[in-house]
Parts: structure tokens; sequence; C-alpha cells
């Protein structure tokens, strides 16, 4: 009755239709219940919780296991049907829309005790899969500047009439969130809402919020817990520092497997930075399994997570940074301006008058010196300066797999300036050491170093942690760069398989 016995499954097709709550595969999930221990599918009293149901996929993958796991244990089928899910599985839905959906997938009835309903004890419409209404408590100081306390929705954007979706989800909006079911779990799995958007941010510059439905799900303490989120979490995210440095350190995560290509996990879906699932482990610590897919290449290793303050997703790319960290002891973040080098924001337009030029993205001009309010003593110098959006698009990867990181880098002269939309990467006396700079920031090894946590199309400067700072009295070019480093022809070739080629004469792409 609940098996999948036709082709295509209309939860696979619901996957591919929505970038804004991203359902999940039936195939995902498998692979995400794979992690869990076998033994728990033949265990008629493990608890199984998935606080995020949009389709009921989760739930019902995990009702086809046990109903073969048990078998032995409760021989009829119906009996089996009735145990499983009024004492086994149990969800939360983040819509009523999904509510109806996930009991519809699980129960064969989008009420729990309706006439079709599979399951013959529960005695009222919800069952196991409950959906509230909730509103979010705005902070005390109230006005268009106010704040869920819960999760930080905007009061202006999400302070809602009642016909509209508050997207003020049961599972984070408690502070007991135990008291839901009254019960503690053995397992908690889904895939949690990503982020909140404030009326204007998406992608990285909207809020993330599925650190809170992890956090949440740990004070749970639940034997194991399964989560697949944006990646976007390993280097960059609004709020996301103590998360990150929590996760890191977490010696229960076990396993983790990250996907640097999105759509290699959830087809048609594009998400800056990959992806990424784990097993947390409560009562297992130790190192950590990580598997890396690219397209059909899987990269394995065992390693702790918080070497740096980032996660460096290539166990290959650790030993090039190894090795770069062993010969350099200075690094390109030192030299590369903060946000607004010069205190203009992106919206400043050239003038018809001024003593200084102007770079914008909307054209160049002229600006008048008492306009600049930082970076003064970068005027006189000569700099290289770095478009801050990288050539990629969401910081995913081409179709070939490559990424181009840089898009406009250009030598500005003394007397020029730029607004937010650029960086400045060093200053100089001769205009030789600036397109030393140039050139060295076009190569393929120093791309790649700032590949290694650029996640998303935002550049900043504690993207360059891993760039040494050279001289630039020498030129730079790749070959001297793998021969200083001693990098081996593996790890070279791993290199030009990721970075796509510059030409070091201008910021085109090399033909290949």
């Amino acid at each position: 009755m609940i098996q999948t016995n036709y082709n295509p499954d209309v939860l696979s097709c619901l996957a591919n239709l929505s970038n804004d709550e991203v359902f999940t595969p039936p195939s995902l999930v498998n692979d995400i219940l794979d992690l869990l221990p076998a033994e728990l599918w033949s265990n008629p009293n493990a608890k199984f919780l998935d606080p995020v149901s949009k389709s009921g996929v989760f739930l019902r993958e995990m009702a086809k296991r046990l109903m073969l796991g048990l078998e032995t244990q409760i021989p009829d089928k119906q009996e089996r049907i009735n145990h499983i899910f009024s004492k086994q599985l149990f969800g939360i839905a983040i819509t009523d829309l999904t509510a109806l959906l996930s009991r519809r997938s699980v129960y064969c009835s989008k009420t729990a005790n309706g006439k079709y309903s599979i399951c013959e004890t529960f005695d009222d419409e919800q069952g196991n899969i409950r959906y509230e209404r909730m509103k979010h408590t705005w902070h005390p100081s109230g006005g268009s500047g106010g704040k869920c306390t819960y999760c930080g929705a905007s009061q202006e954007v999400y302070d809602r009439e009642d016909a509209l979706e508050t997207y003020a989800y049961n599972f984070i909006h408690t502070d007991k969130p135990e008291k839901i079911f009254n019960m503690k779990f053995d397992v908690i799995v889904g895939n949690p809402p990503y982020q909140l958007n404030d009326g204007g941010g998406t992608g990285s510059s909207a809020k993330p919020i599925y650190n809170l439905f992890i956090d949440q799900a740990k004070k749970l303490k639940p034997r194991y817990l399964s989560m697949i989120i944006p990646a976007r979490w390993y280097s960059g995210g609004k709020g996301l520092d103590e998360f990150r440095s929590e996760m890191l350190k977490d010696k229960s995560i076990r396993k983790l497997v990250d996907f640097a290509d999105s759509r290699d996990c959830f087809p048609g879906v594009d998400i800056a930075g990959g992806v990424c699932y784990f097993l947390w482990d409560r009562d297992s610590k130790g190192i950590c399994e990580v598997e890396t897919k690219r397209k059909e290449v899987v990269i394995k290793s065992s390693r702790f997570l918080d070497e740096f303050d980032t996660f460096v997703r290539d166990n290959l790319a650790i030993d090039i940074i190894h090795k770069v960290k062993q010969k350099s002891t200075s690094f390109l973040d030192i030299v590369v301006s903060s946000r607004m080098p010069f205190g203009l924001v992106s919206s400043v337009r050239p003038e018809k008058k001024g003593d200084l030029n102007l770079i914008t993205s909307a054209g160049n001009g002229k600006i008048s010196s008492d306009k600049i309010t930082s970076g003064k003593d970068l005027i006189d110098k000569w700099k290289v300066m770095l478009s801050k959006a990288s050539n990629d698009h969401g910081g995913q990867p081409d179709k070939e797999g490559k990424r181009r990181i840089f898009s406009r880098i250009e030598v500005m002269p003394p007397k020029t300036v730029c607004t937010e939309s650029y960086l400045v990467v060093g200053n100089y006396n001769s205009e030789a050491e600036a397109k030393n700079m140039a050139d060295f920031l076009r190569t393929n090894f120093c791309r790649f170093l700032v590949s290694t946590i650029l996640l998303t199309q935002n550049i900043t400067k504690g993207k360059f942690i891993f760039v040494p700072n050279l001289p630039m009295n020498e030129k730079w070019d790749d070959e001297k760069l793998f021969g200083k480093y001693e990098l081996t022809l593996n790890e070279i070739e791993f290199i030009s398989q990721l970075i796509r080629p510059m030409d070091l004469s201008k910021n085109a792409e090399v033909d290949e």
C-alpha cells in the first residue's frame, strides 16, 4: 500500500518544480537515510521526526524501510502499518498546504482519519503530521526595524494579515520543541527552509535560517540527526559565524557529504555554493568521513573539520594549502581592502568636475577628493582594482565543472578611486609592481586558493587568507608558483580541472 511501483514518482517530479522551497527527490532522501544504522529499521520502539515536512517524502521513505524491517516482528501488514504510523513516524509541516500534501503522501489521504487513510488508529485529521499556524514574536522595540526574537524575520516584511503565509515555522518558534509531541526522538531528519528574504535580499544576501533548525534539533538530544542544507556555512553567510564555529568543532558530526554543484543533488536547482548533508551521532565522537562530489567524481577523506576557521572541501586542496603555509607567513588578506575602499557606495556616479578619476560599474568619470572618506592613503599610489562580484554564477562551476572566480581586474593609477563595487589590492610606488599584482591575481594558482573558500559571488578580503603575500618586484606566473610551492603533477592537474585559465594580458578567458 505504501510502495511506489510506478515511474515517474510524483514526488520526484515535485522536487523539480520550485527554487523557493526546495523539495527533496526520493532518491536523495534514501541516500540520506542510508547514513543511519540499518538496525534502526527493525526497531519497533525507534521514533523518527521530520520537523520540516514539505512533501512527506522523508516520512514515506522511512515507512517503506520500517515495513520491511518489522515484517517478522509484526507479520500482519495492517497491524504493522498502524504501529509504524501511530507509534514511530512524526512530522511537523511548514505550511498548511504541505501538511495536506505530506499526509496524502504518507497516509494516502489528506486527512489522517479519512476514509482512504491506510492507518486505522487516528481519531483526528492531523494524525502525526502536525501543522499549527504560528506568528512571529516581535522584539519589544517594535517599529519597522523590529525583528522576530526566534528567527530574526523583519516585522516590516512578515507582520502579515491572516490570509497570508507568515513563514513562522512551528519547530523554531518555540522555547520547548519537545512539547510539540511530548516525546523524545531517536532520529531527526529533514530538509529545512534555507532562508528568509527581507524584501530584496536573495541568495547569500538573504538571512539564512537553516542553522536555526539544526540548533533546535540538537536541543531535543536525538540519537541521530541528519539534514541537507546549503554549504555556504563553510565560509560565509549572514549571522553564521557562531554556527560555523560550532559545526566545525562538533566531533559528533561523523559523516559529511558535500556537493560542490547543487544541480548534481537537486536537478535543475541552482543553490550558490552547493549543498551538503551530514550525520550527527550524539553518542559517538571522532574524525569525520568527508565525501566531496563533483559530477561523477567522488573524493573521500577522513579528517577533523576544524583545522581551519573555514571548511575546505577537497582533501587535495588542503595539501596544497599546507604547502603554501609552510613557505609563506604573510597572506593577501592583509593588503586587500575592506568593503567601500574609498567610502563610496555603489550608487555614487561620476561628476562633471573633480580632481580625481572615478571608476564605477556604470562608467568612469570624475569626483572631488572631499567626497573620499576612507582610503586616502591609497589615492596617490598605484594599486589594483578587483570586482567584488566573482565571474561565477552564484558561486557555481560552469558546465565543464570549472570556475572563473574573478571578473574585472585593472591597474589603477594614482589619483584614481572606485566605488564599493570593487576591492583594492595593494598599494605601490610603481606601475610595474601593480601590473605584477594584476598578473598574479589572474593566475590559476591564486584564483584556486581563493576558490577553496569562495562559495558565493561575493568576494571579500577574508577570501584571500590562503593566498601568499608575495613581493611584487618580480613577475609571477603559474609555472613559477607551482615550482616555488613544490606542487606535484597531480596537484597541478587538480587545479587545472577546477579553474578556467585567464589571459594574463587581459581579463578574458582562454579558449580551450
